[in-house]
Protein backbone atom coordinates (compact mmCIF):
# COMPACT_ATOMS: atom_id res chain seq x y z
CA UNK A 1 0.00 0.00 0.00
CA UNK A 2 3.15 2.32 0.88
CA UNK A 3 4.49 1.64 -2.74
CA UNK A 4 1.19 2.55 -4.19
CA UNK A 5 1.05 5.69 -2.65
CA UNK A 6 4.60 6.74 -2.72
CA UNK A 7 4.07 6.02 -7.01
CA UNK A 8 0.30 8.17 -6.79
CA UNK A 9 3.06 11.14 -5.24
CA UNK A 10 5.71 10.34 -8.16
CA UNK A 11 2.94 10.84 -10.47
CA UNK A 12 1.69 13.70 -9.37
CA UNK A 13 5.42 15.41 -8.80
CA UNK A 14 5.86 14.39 -12.16
CA UNK A 15 2.35 15.80 -13.41
CA UNK A 16 2.33 19.41 -11.56
CA UNK A 17 6.29 19.76 -10.53
CA UNK A 18 7.08 22.27 -7.91
CA UNK A 19 2.92 23.29 -7.45
CA UNK A 20 2.38 19.49 -6.77
CA UNK A 21 5.02 19.28 -3.92
CA UNK A 22 3.65 22.70 -2.26
CA UNK A 23 0.27 21.69 -2.43
CA UNK A 24 1.21 18.35 -1.00
CA UNK A 25 3.37 19.59 1.80
CA UNK A 26 0.52 22.21 2.42
CA UNK A 27 -1.88 19.51 3.25
CA UNK A 28 0.61 17.56 5.06
CA UNK A 29 1.09 20.82 7.35
CA UNK A 30 -2.72 21.33 7.89
CA UNK A 31 -5.09 19.37 9.83
CA UNK A 32 -5.47 16.62 7.48
CA UNK A 33 -3.40 13.83 8.03
CA UNK A 34 -0.50 13.37 4.96
CA UNK A 35 3.03 12.35 5.75
CA UNK A 36 5.50 14.82 4.40
CA UNK A 37 7.88 11.33 4.54
CA UNK A 38 6.06 10.07 1.36
CA UNK A 39 6.15 13.66 -0.35
CA UNK A 40 9.79 15.13 -0.22
CA UNK A 41 12.08 12.11 -0.81
CA UNK A 42 10.13 11.16 -3.97
CA UNK A 43 10.22 14.13 -5.28
CA UNK A 44 14.19 14.37 -4.34
CA UNK A 45 14.34 10.94 -6.13
CA UNK A 46 12.99 12.57 -8.75
CA UNK A 47 15.76 15.38 -9.07
CA UNK A 48 18.82 12.81 -8.33
CA UNK A 49 17.70 11.62 -11.35
CA UNK A 50 17.86 14.74 -13.27
CA UNK A 51 14.50 15.36 -13.57
CA UNK A 52 13.51 17.98 -11.37
CA UNK A 53 16.29 20.25 -9.27
CA UNK A 54 16.62 19.78 -5.89
CA UNK A 55 16.70 23.41 -4.07
CA UNK A 56 13.31 24.10 -5.68
CA UNK A 57 12.09 21.14 -4.57
CA UNK A 58 13.30 22.39 -0.85
CA UNK A 59 11.59 25.89 -1.53
CA UNK A 60 8.15 24.44 -2.95
CA UNK A 61 8.07 22.18 0.36
CA UNK A 62 9.04 25.02 2.79
CA UNK A 63 6.13 26.95 0.88
CA UNK A 64 3.44 24.60 1.00
CA UNK A 65 4.37 24.03 4.64
CA UNK A 66 3.79 27.76 5.47
CA UNK A 67 0.57 27.54 3.73
CA UNK A 68 -0.95 24.24 5.75
CA UNK A 69 0.84 26.36 9.07
CA UNK A 70 -0.94 29.28 8.51
CA UNK A 71 -4.44 27.76 7.42
CA UNK A 72 -4.15 25.68 11.37
CA UNK A 73 -3.18 29.10 12.66
CA UNK A 74 -5.82 31.30 11.51
CA UNK A 75 -8.88 29.06 12.12
CA UNK A 76 -7.35 28.43 15.90
CA UNK A 77 -7.29 32.21 15.85
CA UNK A 78 -10.85 32.91 14.47
CA UNK A 79 -12.73 29.99 16.51
CA UNK A 80 -10.35 30.38 19.64
CA UNK A 81 -9.18 28.22 22.59
CA UNK A 82 -12.77 26.41 23.97
CA UNK A 83 -14.43 26.01 20.06
CA UNK A 84 -11.09 24.54 18.99
CA UNK A 85 -11.26 21.76 21.73
CA UNK A 86 -14.93 21.00 21.31
CA UNK A 87 -14.10 20.31 17.63
CA UNK A 88 -11.18 18.29 18.43
CA UNK A 89 -13.57 16.10 20.52
CA UNK A 90 -16.22 15.24 17.40
CA UNK A 91 -16.07 12.16 15.58
CA UNK A 92 -14.95 13.67 12.39
CA UNK A 93 -11.83 15.26 14.08
CA UNK A 94 -10.80 11.80 15.24
CA UNK A 95 -11.01 10.21 11.39
CA UNK A 96 -8.61 12.98 10.72
CA UNK A 97 -6.72 11.42 13.45
CA UNK A 98 -6.65 14.56 15.63
CA UNK A 99 -8.10 14.38 19.68
CA UNK A 100 -8.10 16.77 22.35
CA UNK A 101 -5.23 14.60 24.12
CA UNK A 102 -3.25 15.51 21.10
CA UNK A 103 -4.01 19.44 21.22
CA UNK A 104 -3.20 19.81 24.93
CA UNK A 105 0.19 17.94 24.38
CA UNK A 106 0.60 20.58 21.57
CA UNK A 107 -0.48 23.27 23.55
CA UNK A 108 1.52 21.85 27.27
CA UNK A 109 4.47 22.28 24.75
CA UNK A 110 3.65 25.49 23.19
CA UNK A 111 3.47 27.17 26.07
CA UNK A 112 6.78 26.26 27.61
CA UNK A 113 8.25 28.56 25.31
CA UNK A 114 6.72 30.06 22.22
CA UNK A 115 9.13 30.99 19.72
CA UNK A 116 11.23 27.68 20.36
CA UNK A 117 8.12 25.26 20.50
CA UNK A 118 6.82 26.71 16.97
CA UNK A 119 10.56 26.40 15.81
CA UNK A 120 11.27 22.60 17.72
CA UNK A 121 7.89 21.36 16.73
CA UNK A 122 7.99 21.29 13.37
CA UNK A 123 11.07 18.81 14.04
CA UNK A 124 8.41 16.20 16.06
CA UNK A 125 6.59 13.78 15.23
CA UNK A 126 2.75 14.19 15.89
CA UNK A 127 3.53 17.76 17.26
CA UNK A 128 4.66 19.15 13.92
CA UNK A 129 1.02 19.29 12.46
CA UNK A 130 -0.60 20.47 15.43
CA UNK A 131 2.05 22.89 17.25
CA UNK A 132 0.43 25.84 15.22
CA UNK A 133 -3.05 25.47 16.53
CA UNK A 134 -1.72 25.93 20.22
CA UNK A 135 0.05 29.57 18.52
CA UNK A 136 -3.36 30.50 16.75
CA UNK A 137 -5.67 30.81 19.71
CA UNK A 138 -2.58 31.43 21.81
CA UNK A 139 -2.21 34.93 19.42
CA UNK A 140 1.58 34.47 18.89
CA UNK A 141 3.03 37.49 16.75
CA UNK A 142 2.10 36.64 13.07
CA UNK A 143 4.95 37.46 11.76
CA UNK A 144 6.95 35.45 14.81
CA UNK A 145 5.31 32.76 14.15
CA UNK A 146 5.47 33.02 10.44
CA UNK A 147 9.59 32.91 10.99
CA UNK A 148 10.20 29.94 13.15
CA UNK A 149 7.85 27.69 11.16
CA UNK A 150 9.84 28.46 8.04
CA UNK A 151 13.11 27.80 9.95
CA UNK A 152 11.96 24.61 11.33
CA UNK A 153 9.89 23.32 7.73
CA UNK A 154 13.43 24.34 6.43
CA UNK A 155 15.05 21.78 8.41
CA UNK A 156 12.98 19.11 8.56
CA UNK A 157 12.27 19.42 4.48
CA UNK A 158 15.87 19.44 3.67
CA UNK A 159 16.80 16.42 6.21
CA UNK A 160 13.72 14.60 3.99
CA UNK A 161 15.11 15.56 0.95
CA UNK A 162 18.52 14.62 1.48
CA UNK A 163 17.46 10.86 2.19
CA UNK A 164 15.69 10.75 -0.74
CA UNK A 165 18.42 12.26 -3.29
CA UNK A 166 21.06 10.12 -1.77
CA UNK A 167 18.70 6.90 -0.76
CA UNK A 168 16.91 7.19 -4.33
CA UNK A 169 14.11 4.28 -4.62
CA UNK A 170 14.81 2.18 -1.72
CA UNK A 171 12.39 2.49 0.12
CA UNK A 172 13.03 -0.10 2.99
CA UNK A 173 16.20 2.10 3.65
CA UNK A 174 14.47 5.70 3.72
CA UNK A 175 11.99 3.94 6.13
CA UNK A 176 14.64 2.97 8.12
CA UNK A 177 16.74 5.93 7.89
CA UNK A 178 13.16 8.19 8.48
CA UNK A 179 12.15 5.98 11.56
CA UNK A 180 15.48 6.81 13.34
CA UNK A 181 15.77 10.61 12.43
CA UNK A 182 12.38 10.83 13.55
CA UNK A 183 12.54 8.89 17.39
CA UNK A 184 16.35 11.19 17.39
CA UNK A 185 14.54 14.52 16.99
CA UNK A 186 11.53 12.54 19.24
CA UNK A 187 14.53 12.33 21.81
CA UNK A 188 15.56 15.65 21.66
CA UNK A 189 12.35 17.22 22.01
CA UNK A 190 11.72 15.73 25.25
CA UNK A 191 15.13 16.41 26.54
CA UNK A 192 14.56 20.01 25.36
CA UNK A 193 10.92 20.31 27.24
CA UNK A 194 12.14 18.37 30.38
CA UNK A 195 14.41 20.96 31.00
CA UNK A 196 12.75 23.81 30.08
CA UNK A 197 10.44 22.78 32.69
CA UNK A 198 13.36 22.24 34.89
CA UNK A 199 14.14 25.86 34.33
CA UNK A 200 10.70 27.36 34.57
CA UNK A 201 10.59 25.38 38.32
CA UNK A 202 13.76 26.24 39.46
CA UNK A 203 12.91 30.19 38.27
CA UNK A 204 9.40 29.87 40.16
CA UNK A 205 10.94 28.66 43.43
CA UNK A 206 13.70 30.85 43.56
CA UNK A 207 10.95 33.98 42.63
CA UNK A 208 9.23 33.03 46.32
CA UNK A 209 9.68 35.43 48.52
CA UNK A 210 11.35 34.12 52.32
CA UNK A 211 8.71 33.46 54.44
CA UNK A 212 5.96 33.48 52.28
CA UNK A 213 6.43 37.30 52.15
Amino acid sequence: MLLNLINWVLNITQGLGYFGVGILMTIESSFLPFPSEIVIPPAAYLASQGKMNLILIIIAGVLGSLAGAMINYFLALSLGRLVVYKLAATRGARLLLITPEKIERAEKYFLLNSKSATFCGRLIPVIRQLISIPAGFCRMPFWSFLFYTALGSFIWVSILAALGYFIGANQALLQAYYREISWGLLILGVVWMAWKFWRWRQNKNGATPPNGL
